[in-house]
């Protein structure tokens, strides 16, 4: 298992630089509410920039496949951790 395979319920397992960008994001995100951004708009605008980054390192179908697994993860909690972690 690779550090992308690792549920944000597991942080602490994740290596440090992904903790590092995981803060740099987390941020930005506190950076544009308090610029009065709307925090909807600012998840959608990184999902955006994120795939196209993902797409331009590895491809279509690669970042396709991964994708794919996002349901499951959300559905399993795998994202709410942050929400826990945020206040």
């Amino acid at each position: 298992m690779n550090d992308n395979d690792v549920p944000l319920t597991e942080l602490p397992e994740l290596s440090a630089i992904k903790q590092a960008a995981l803060s740099y994001v987390t941020e930005a995100f506190a950076e544009a509410e308090l610029d009065g951004l709307d925090a909807d708009c600012m998840a959608q605008a990184a999902l955006f920039a994120a795939f196209t980054e993902l797409v331009a390192t590895y491809g279509e179908e690669a970042v396709a496949e991964y994708a794919a697994t996002f349901a499951d993860k959300i559905r399993s909690g795998a994202f709410s951790m942050m929400a826990t972690l945020k206040h």
